[in-house]
């Protein structure tokens, strides 16, 4: 936070070395410039997600693309505090989140906080990301994402105002996930026992409902899952044994 006695007319600017965080602004002026500066630059991140705080309700956010300011529309997210946005960095300059407070009455000065928490991504390319795995990324898939279920396709919903398609996922078995996005259905006409949660991927993906199982991996952010690998379990087990017969798995993967 900034003292009080700040010229409220001047625009703050902060610099940040972290790749994940939490960004608090107390007693908010006129406006703050936030850079996203890791320290690990050899690393490319080319893709920004940040999760507008509820008491970000009346700012404006913006995102700053080759000196250009474009508004994000973060008005239901603000209210909420659970959208998370994502966009592309405009390499070669470091992304660059703009907030601008809501007005005060004159002669008031009133506690505010706003805020948003961030975290800079090593995402593959939309291209990259909606190609299928090859064997080498699904072999390392398995032993190292966030989650790894078995499942199938019940719905898919696309929302065009975050870019990104959410598929509705029934799972026979999980694996293991870092935490409880998918959650025991406890019904007793159910069987056997099974899970529900969500993923999501990209909008340009144009995943659709499919037959048969699959397996999901893929990543947690701001508490969703965003989708990975995910080949047909026939055709994981295919490549599984063919790699564990040459010793090439990087893990010991439970079989049925």
């Amino acid at each position: 936070g900034f003292a009080a006695g700040v010229d409220r007319r001047i625009v703050l600017q902060v610099r940040l070395r972290c790749t994940e965080g939490l960004v608090s602004w107390v007693y908010p002026g006129q406006a703050l410039r936030v850079a996203l500066e890791p320290n690990l630059l050899s690393i490319r991140y080319n893709t920004v997600c940040i999760q507008p705080s509820p008491s970000l309700s009346g700012a404006s956010v913006f995102i700053e693309r080759a000196g250009q300011l474009d508004l994000l529309d973060t008005e239901d997210g603000g209210r909420n505090g659970r959208q998370v946005f994502c966009f592309r960095v405009d390499e070669p300059h470091s992304p660059v989140i703009y907030l601008q407070a809501g007005p005060q009455s004159p002669g008031t000065w009133i506690r505010r906080t706003v805020g948003f928490r961030y975290e800079l991504l090593r995402n593959r390319s939309v291209y990259a990301s909606c190609r299928p795995c090859n064997d080498t990324e699904l072999l390392m898939a398995v032993c190292s994402s966030d989650f790894v279920v078995r499942g199938y396709i019940k719905n898919v919903f696309h929302d065009s105002r975050r870019q990104s398609s959410l598929v509705e996922v029934l799972t026979t078995k999980v694996y293991w996930q870092r935490s409880g996005l998918f959650v025991q259905q406890l019904r007793p006409y159910m069987s056997p026992q099974s899970w529900h949660g969500h993923i999501r991927t990209f909008l340009q993906c144009h995943v659709k409902p499919g037959d048969g199982q699959f397996l999901f991996t893929g990543s947690e952010h701001f508490g969703e899952a965003w989708l990975g690998c995910a080949p047909r379990y026939r055709d994981f087990l295919s490549v599984y044994h063919k790699a564990r017969i040459g010793r090439r798995t990087s893990c010991d993967f439970p079989l049925d």
